[in-house]
Protein backbone atom coordinates (compact mmCIF):
# COMPACT_ATOMS: atom_id res chain seq x y z
CA UNK A 1 0.00 0.00 0.00
CA UNK A 2 1.07 3.66 -0.47
CA UNK A 3 0.56 6.50 2.18
CA UNK A 4 -3.02 7.46 0.89
CA UNK A 5 -3.79 3.67 1.18
CA UNK A 6 -2.10 3.42 5.02
CA UNK A 7 -4.72 6.64 5.99
CA UNK A 8 -7.05 5.47 5.15
CA UNK A 9 -7.28 1.94 5.77
CA UNK A 10 -6.53 3.47 9.64
CA UNK A 11 -9.48 5.35 9.90
CA UNK A 12 -12.09 3.26 8.29
CA UNK A 13 -10.62 0.92 11.55
CA UNK A 14 -11.42 3.91 13.42
CA UNK A 15 -15.09 4.70 11.88
CA UNK A 16 -15.73 0.89 12.30
CA UNK A 17 -14.73 0.64 15.71
CA UNK A 18 -16.61 3.86 17.03
CA UNK A 19 -19.70 2.38 15.08
CA UNK A 20 -19.54 -1.02 16.65
CA UNK A 21 -18.95 0.47 20.07
CA UNK A 22 -21.34 3.60 19.61
CA UNK A 23 -24.72 2.94 17.42
CA UNK A 24 -25.95 6.52 18.90
CA UNK A 25 -23.41 7.94 16.73
CA UNK A 26 -23.31 10.77 14.71
CA UNK A 27 -20.43 12.39 11.82
CA UNK A 28 -20.17 16.29 12.22
CA UNK A 29 -19.72 17.70 9.02
CA UNK A 30 -18.79 20.91 8.87
CA UNK A 31 -18.69 21.34 5.20
CA UNK A 32 -14.93 22.07 4.76
CA UNK A 33 -12.06 19.58 3.19
CA UNK A 34 -11.36 17.73 6.20
CA UNK A 35 -15.24 16.57 7.51
CA UNK A 36 -15.60 15.90 3.44
CA UNK A 37 -12.88 13.88 3.37
CA UNK A 38 -13.95 11.92 6.57
CA UNK A 39 -17.91 11.55 5.11
CA UNK A 40 -16.02 10.10 2.23
CA UNK A 41 -13.98 7.38 4.58
CA UNK A 42 -17.25 6.57 6.52
CA UNK A 43 -19.37 6.47 3.39
CA UNK A 44 -16.23 3.79 2.11
CA UNK A 45 -16.57 2.30 5.87
CA UNK A 46 -20.16 1.18 5.29
CA UNK A 47 -20.42 0.41 1.06
CA UNK A 48 -21.96 4.15 0.25
CA UNK A 49 -24.65 4.06 2.92
CA UNK A 50 -24.23 5.35 6.23
CA UNK A 51 -26.01 3.80 9.31
CA UNK A 52 -25.43 7.12 11.32
CA UNK A 53 -26.88 10.52 10.85
CA UNK A 54 -24.49 13.83 9.67
CA UNK A 55 -24.73 16.74 11.84
CA UNK A 56 -24.13 20.64 10.80
CA UNK A 57 -23.87 23.45 13.12
CA UNK A 58 -25.22 26.01 11.45
CA UNK A 59 -23.92 29.55 12.87
CA UNK A 60 -26.51 31.92 10.45
CA UNK A 61 -22.93 33.02 9.41
CA UNK A 62 -21.69 30.12 6.60
CA UNK A 63 -20.49 31.31 3.13
CA UNK A 64 -23.95 30.59 0.88
CA UNK A 65 -21.46 28.51 -1.24
CA UNK A 66 -21.55 25.99 1.79
CA UNK A 67 -24.58 25.80 2.56
CA UNK A 68 -25.54 24.79 -1.11
CA UNK A 69 -22.85 22.89 -1.48
CA UNK A 70 -24.38 20.81 1.98
CA UNK A 71 -27.88 20.61 0.77
CA UNK A 72 -26.74 19.26 -2.68
CA UNK A 73 -24.16 16.51 -1.57
CA UNK A 74 -26.75 15.43 1.26
CA UNK A 75 -29.39 14.83 -1.60
CA UNK A 76 -26.93 13.38 -3.56
CA UNK A 77 -25.30 10.83 -0.89
CA UNK A 78 -28.60 10.23 0.54
CA UNK A 79 -27.72 11.63 4.15
CA UNK A 80 -29.72 11.63 7.17
CA UNK A 81 -28.96 15.13 7.66
CA UNK A 82 -29.51 16.86 11.06
CA UNK A 83 -29.01 21.10 11.08
CA UNK A 84 -28.67 22.40 14.81
CA UNK A 85 -28.44 26.31 15.29
CA UNK A 86 -28.59 27.86 18.91
CA UNK A 87 -31.93 30.20 17.44
CA UNK A 88 -31.88 31.61 21.41
CA UNK A 89 -28.98 33.07 20.80
CA UNK A 90 -29.49 33.98 16.82
CA UNK A 91 -32.79 35.91 18.39
CA UNK A 92 -32.18 39.95 17.41
CA UNK A 93 -28.68 39.14 16.21
CA UNK A 94 -27.49 41.32 13.44
CA UNK A 95 -27.36 38.84 10.16
CA UNK A 96 -23.19 38.07 8.97
CA UNK A 97 -21.86 39.94 11.74
CA UNK A 98 -20.20 38.33 15.52
CA UNK A 99 -23.04 38.12 18.11
CA UNK A 100 -22.84 41.53 19.86
CA UNK A 101 -21.29 42.23 23.23
CA UNK A 102 -18.48 40.15 23.44
CA UNK A 103 -15.20 38.54 21.52
CA UNK A 104 -14.82 36.06 19.58
CA UNK A 105 -14.34 33.62 22.18
CA UNK A 106 -18.16 34.49 23.22
CA UNK A 107 -19.31 34.11 19.98
CA UNK A 108 -18.19 30.31 19.58
CA UNK A 109 -19.14 29.35 22.45
CA UNK A 110 -22.95 30.56 21.73
CA UNK A 111 -22.98 29.76 17.92
CA UNK A 112 -21.02 26.69 18.07
CA UNK A 113 -20.49 24.89 21.22
CA UNK A 114 -24.07 25.42 22.63
CA UNK A 115 -25.36 24.47 19.74
CA UNK A 116 -23.68 21.26 18.87
CA UNK A 117 -24.21 20.54 23.32
CA UNK A 118 -28.23 21.18 22.22
CA UNK A 119 -28.27 19.14 19.35
CA UNK A 120 -26.05 16.16 21.41
CA UNK A 121 -28.78 16.48 24.07
CA UNK A 122 -31.75 16.46 21.48
CA UNK A 123 -30.84 13.58 19.54
CA UNK A 124 -29.06 11.56 22.40
CA UNK A 125 -25.86 11.12 21.00
CA UNK A 126 -23.41 9.35 22.61
CA UNK A 127 -20.31 9.64 20.50
CA UNK A 128 -19.58 11.87 17.58
CA UNK A 129 -16.96 11.28 14.69
CA UNK A 130 -15.26 14.57 13.79
CA UNK A 131 -12.82 15.67 11.20
CA UNK A 132 -9.95 17.05 13.36
CA UNK A 133 -6.27 16.69 12.19
CA UNK A 134 -3.07 17.28 14.74
CA UNK A 135 -1.08 19.24 12.57
CA UNK A 136 -3.70 21.90 12.02
CA UNK A 137 -3.87 23.96 15.16
CA UNK A 138 -1.23 23.04 18.38
CA UNK A 139 -4.28 22.22 20.61
CA UNK A 140 -5.39 19.33 18.53
CA UNK A 141 -1.82 17.96 18.98
CA UNK A 142 -3.53 16.99 22.57
CA UNK A 143 -5.95 15.08 21.33
CA UNK A 144 -6.66 11.62 21.00
CA UNK A 145 -8.75 9.10 18.76
CA UNK A 146 -11.14 7.90 20.85
CA UNK A 147 -11.29 11.31 23.02
CA UNK A 148 -13.97 11.14 26.37
CA UNK A 149 -16.26 13.87 28.11
CA UNK A 150 -17.65 14.76 31.15
CA UNK A 151 -21.43 15.12 31.69
CA UNK A 152 -21.28 18.32 30.47
CA UNK A 153 -19.08 17.69 27.32
CA UNK A 154 -16.14 19.23 28.65
CA UNK A 155 -12.91 17.84 27.76
CA UNK A 156 -9.53 17.42 30.11
CA UNK A 157 -7.01 18.33 27.83
CA UNK A 158 -4.86 17.31 30.80
CA UNK A 159 -6.18 13.87 31.51
CA UNK A 160 -6.51 11.90 28.15
CA UNK A 161 -6.15 7.94 28.08
CA UNK A 162 -2.55 6.69 26.31
CA UNK A 163 -3.03 5.14 23.16
CA UNK A 164 0.04 3.00 22.60
CA UNK A 165 0.49 0.52 19.32
CA UNK A 166 -3.06 1.68 17.98
CA UNK A 167 -4.94 0.14 21.49
CA UNK A 168 -7.68 2.91 21.77
CA UNK A 169 -10.45 3.15 24.74
CA UNK A 170 -13.11 2.80 22.54
CA UNK A 171 -15.85 2.61 25.35
CA UNK A 172 -17.06 5.55 27.11
CA UNK A 173 -18.05 5.53 30.99
CA UNK A 174 -21.41 6.09 31.85
CA UNK A 175 -22.44 9.72 31.54
CA UNK A 176 -19.39 10.54 29.56
CA UNK A 177 -19.56 11.78 25.74
CA UNK A 178 -17.29 9.84 22.91
CA UNK A 179 -15.18 12.22 20.51
CA UNK A 180 -13.66 10.22 17.94
CA UNK A 181 -10.96 12.05 15.66
CA UNK A 182 -10.62 9.02 12.49
CA UNK A 183 -8.12 12.02 10.63
CA UNK A 184 -5.71 12.59 13.50
CA UNK A 185 -2.82 10.85 11.79
CA UNK A 186 -3.60 12.99 8.29
CA UNK A 187 -1.97 16.27 7.12
CA UNK A 188 -3.17 19.09 5.11
CA UNK A 189 -1.61 17.66 2.11
CA UNK A 190 -2.39 14.40 2.95
CA UNK A 191 -6.23 15.68 2.61
CA UNK A 192 -5.60 17.32 -0.60
CA UNK A 193 -3.83 14.37 -2.37
CA UNK A 194 -6.77 11.90 -0.94
CA UNK A 195 -9.34 14.34 -2.52
CA UNK A 196 -7.53 14.64 -5.76
CA UNK A 197 -7.00 10.73 -6.06
CA UNK A 198 -10.38 9.92 -4.94
CA UNK A 199 -12.13 13.20 -6.64
CA UNK A 200 -13.69 14.42 -3.92
CA UNK A 201 -16.57 16.99 -4.01
CA UNK A 202 -15.44 20.11 -2.40
CA UNK A 203 -16.49 23.81 -1.73
CA UNK A 204 -15.49 26.01 -4.98
CA UNK A 205 -14.05 28.41 -2.05
CA UNK A 206 -11.08 26.58 -1.65
CA UNK A 207 -10.12 27.21 -5.47
CA UNK A 208 -8.66 30.88 -6.60
CA UNK A 209 -10.74 33.46 -8.02
CA UNK A 210 -9.34 36.98 -9.19
CA UNK A 211 -6.32 36.37 -7.27
CA UNK A 212 -7.45 35.03 -3.59
CA UNK A 213 -8.11 31.90 -2.50
CA UNK A 214 -9.85 30.27 1.20
CA UNK A 215 -7.50 28.03 2.55
CA UNK A 216 -9.32 26.88 5.96
CA UNK A 217 -13.63 27.76 6.20
CA UNK A 218 -15.65 28.71 8.65
CA UNK A 219 -18.16 31.30 9.25
CA UNK A 220 -17.42 33.99 6.52
CA UNK A 221 -17.38 37.36 9.02
CA UNK A 222 -14.41 35.56 10.70
CA UNK A 223 -12.67 33.70 7.66
CA UNK A 224 -10.13 35.89 5.25
CA UNK A 225 -9.14 34.61 1.45
CA UNK A 226 -5.16 34.14 0.91
CA UNK A 227 -3.15 35.57 -2.11
CA UNK A 228 -3.37 32.55 -4.34
CA UNK A 229 -3.52 31.58 -8.10
CA UNK A 230 -3.79 27.92 -7.37
CA UNK A 231 -7.56 27.30 -8.72
CA UNK A 232 -7.31 23.66 -9.54
CA UNK A 233 -6.47 20.69 -7.40
CA UNK A 234 -2.51 20.40 -8.78
CA UNK A 235 -2.36 23.81 -8.08
CA UNK A 236 -2.98 23.97 -4.37
CA UNK A 237 -1.02 20.63 -3.85
CA UNK A 238 1.78 22.36 -5.52
CA UNK A 239 1.03 26.01 -3.40
CA UNK A 240 1.26 23.75 -0.12
CA UNK A 241 4.31 21.97 -0.83
CA UNK A 242 5.87 25.10 -0.75
CA UNK A 243 4.19 27.22 1.93
CA UNK A 244 5.30 28.57 5.30
CA UNK A 245 2.11 30.39 6.08
CA UNK A 246 -0.01 28.62 8.67
CA UNK A 247 -3.41 26.87 7.59
CA UNK A 248 -5.67 28.79 10.32
CA UNK A 249 -3.90 31.82 9.61
CA UNK A 250 -7.02 33.30 8.46
CA UNK A 251 -9.33 32.44 10.99
CA UNK A 252 -10.72 34.91 13.40
CA UNK A 253 -10.70 33.26 16.35
CA UNK A 254 -7.05 31.92 16.28
CA UNK A 255 -5.64 35.64 16.27
CA UNK A 256 -7.57 36.56 18.82
CA UNK A 257 -5.82 35.10 21.90
CA UNK A 258 -3.15 32.29 21.58
CA UNK A 259 -5.01 29.83 24.23
CA UNK A 260 -8.91 30.63 22.65
CA UNK A 261 -9.15 27.30 20.60
CA UNK A 262 -7.99 25.52 23.90
CA UNK A 263 -10.97 27.00 25.90
CA UNK A 264 -13.37 26.73 23.24
CA UNK A 265 -12.03 22.76 23.35
CA UNK A 266 -12.07 22.29 26.87
CA UNK A 267 -15.58 23.96 26.86
CA UNK A 268 -16.95 21.00 24.20
CA UNK A 269 -16.24 22.95 21.02
CA UNK A 270 -15.31 20.68 17.95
Amino acid sequence: MDRLDELESKSIYIIREAYAQCRKLALLWSIGKDSSTLLWLARKAFLGQLPFPVLHIDTGRKFRAMIEFRDARAREFGLRLIVARNDEALAGAEPGKPLAGGGKLDCCTALKTQALQQAIARHGLKALLLGIRRDEHGIRAKERYFSPRDENFQWNYKNQPPELWDQYRSRSEEGSHMRIHPLLHWSELDIWRYVRRENIPTVPLYFARNGKRYRSIGCECCCAPIDSAADTLDAVIRELETTTTSERAGRAQDKENAYTMQKLRALGYM
